[in-house]
């Protein structure tokens, strides 16, 4: 079982299961023969859901963005260049690395498609200061270090994901790792606290307590 709490905006739902949203997210790379980066920005505190939290960019499929494979492309080309100033020409430059729905228990849910793409010849990441209020590049392992002393705040997809991303020694690896991955649908669940326990804590499929 992993020790993974419900992260901010991530609050129990106690009634009807939420229909989740559709979204998408990018996974910038860079970092040849010298080491594999991830760009991760970190949502402003002020938001409802995830506040302060650093993430990769992505946010949900807009209707006008249509349905699909093409419509999760769109968003998440359109969320890179909101949340970090990147602008990727070509949709089929990002290749699908995995899908993850928001356990039932939750009350904000999103049906994810992460996709990996290396960062463009020449383009520098640039945040908003809104939405977005910073950016950085961390290494997978550094990341998940800073987010364990408390100098950055992880949440659960974004830790999972670094800890699969950590194994790859530059950015071609990961890439081509990815196309030739099967993509199959992760949905976590949220397991309430044992007796005299006083925290929830997120399960994976085949983990003890998921079924």
């Amino acid at each position: 079982m992993s020790d993974a709490r419900p992260g901010p905006g991530e609050e129990w739902n106690p009634g009807p299961v939420t229909v989740p949203r559709q979204a998408a997210t990018v996974i910038l790379v860079r970092g040849g023969g010298e080491g594999l980066e991830v760009l991760l920005v970190r949502r402003t505190p002020r938001a409802r859901f995830m506040a302060g939290a650093w993430v990769f960019p992505g946010g949900a499929v807009d209707a006008s963005e249509g349905a699909g494979d093409a419509a999760h492309r769109a968003a998440a080309l359109r969320e890179l260049a909101e949340e970090a100033g990147v602008r990727i020409a070509d949709p089929e430059a990002l290749v699908e690395f995995s899908r993850w729905i928001t356990p039932a228990q939750v009350k904000i849910r999103f049906d994810t498609h992460f996709y990996v793409a290396e960062l463009p010849e020449g383009q520098q990441p640039s945040v908003d200061g809104e939405e977005v209020v910073d950016f950085g590049w961390f290494t997978p392992d550094g990341a998940l270090a800073a987010n364990r002393s408390g100098e950055i705040l992880l949440v659960f997809p974004t830790i999972k994901h670094l800890e699969q991303i950590a194994a790859f020694p530059d950015a071609n690896a990961l890439v081509h790792h990815a196309r030739g991955r099967e993509v199959i649908p992760v949905e976590p669940r949220v397991v309430p606290p044992e007796v005299g326990g006083e925290v929830a804590r997120i399960v994976l499929p085949g983990e003890p307590g998921y079924d």
